[in-house]
């Protein structure tokens, strides 16, 4: 029998943790029940989000437990979609920037400049 089959975790560990994700989802309703809006509103409901993820796949996954090139294995792809998808939304709004500068141009030329009568 390896180590890894007879390793026992306190049960106190994961009902600390069950704590801890009602916790944090109380949280996460009041920023609901408190009407918060805007940036503010959005990060906290994410940071809440993020915390339970990473409770639960560490201590219930037991992926605390776990050799790091696993742990890299598993965890890495994700976040490498997720700097992915950031630098897709910096380009997206990059380039939607520059389509509405370029067409509210061309829509508030002169008449002078602009197509002739016929």
């Amino acid at each position: 029998m390896s180590t890894a089959e007879g390793q026992q975790h306190p049960i106190s560990i994961y009902l600390w943790i069950w704590g801890l994700l009602f916790v944090f989802s109380a949280f996460s309703y009041a920023v609901d029940y408190f009407q918060l809006q805007g940036y503010l509103r959005w990060s906290l409901i994410l940071l809440f989000m993020f915390l339970k993820a990473g409770f639960i796949v560490a201590i219930f996954m037991h992926m605390a437990w776990e050799r790091l090139a696993l742990i890299t294995a598993i965890l890495g792809p994700p976040v490498v979609l997720l700097v992915f998808i950031g630098l897709m939304v910096s380009e997206g709004e990059y380039t939607e920037g520059n389509r509405l500068e370029v067409f509210a141009q061309q829509i508030f030329v002169p008449a002078e400049h602009g197509a002739t009568n016929h």
